[in-house]
């Protein structure tokens, strides 16, 4: 019983990450941004600032690069759309707020999270299209 258990739960997780791997070949601007977002949110999780002080152009970049992607056909819906945009204003504004020190560290590790949540968010619904 538990090695059909096991089994079960390693094809879950084959098959999430299989999903995740296919979203990001799909959209190749979706993982180019992904990259430099968890190579800036992951360290600002252990109160480390320095990543996102030192790329928030970069991740802007990838943000616009993102927004003005063809999202892939299996995904094209307006709430992606609209997390997309989303993603692109908070980039540019933290960016901006970054660039001209007018941001606290608290303020930089709230807005970082905001957009590590909305990057999170057009995961999952791409996740939900592909169900359909």
């Amino acid at each position: 019983m538990k090695k059909i258990i096991v089994l079960l739960l390693s094809l879950i997780s084959f098959s999430t990450i299989n999903k995740a791997q296919s979203l990001m070949e799909k959209w190749p601007e979706l993982k180019a941004f992904h990259s430099v977002m968890s190579q800036t949110f992951h360290p600002s999780e252990e109160g480390n600032l320095q990543p996102i002080k030192e790329r928030s152009a970069e991740l802007l970049e990838k943000a616009n690069a993102l927004s003005k992607s063809t999202i892939p056909a299996d995904y094209k819906n307006e709430k992606i759309s609209n997390a997309v945009k989303r993603l692109a204003i908070g980039a540019e504004k933290l960016n901006t707020a970054i660039k001209d020190k007018k941001i606290s560290d608290a303020e930089i590790t709230q807005a970082l999270t905001k957009l590590h949540d909305v990057f999170h968010e057009i995961i999952g619904l791409c996740k939900h299209e592909e169900k359909h």
